[in-house]
């Protein structure tokens, strides 16, 4: 189901990247629009689009405020969007 509403066109593939992305909670908009040209607003509406309703409510309740979605919000010493004990069994 191609987004709606959006100035970019993105591939279905690339629709389930952006809401995987967007879930994250380490993963920062500025990394949406670097990779996919989306601004926040934009992100919202591929959000809106392709998810249900009750989980568009809980992705909004979650991100809105969080510091985690916001480059300019991070603490100074987060550099990465994945945590440093992620995935321990492969380092």
């Amino acid at each position: 189901m191609p987004a709606k509403a959006t100035n970019v066109h993105l591939s279905d593939a690339d629709i389930s990247r952006v809401i995987e992305m967007a879930w994250e909670d380490r993963t920062p908009f500025e990394a949406i629009a670097a990779q996919f040209g989306l601004a926040e607003q934009e992100v919202i509406k591929v959000m809106r689009a392709n998810i249900s309703t009750g989980a568009f409510k809980r992705w909004r309740a979650r991100v809105t405020g969080r510091k985690t979605k916001h480059v300019e919000l991070r603490a100074p010493d987060v550099s990465r969007h994945q945590s440093s004990t992620h995935n321990k069994a492969n380092r």
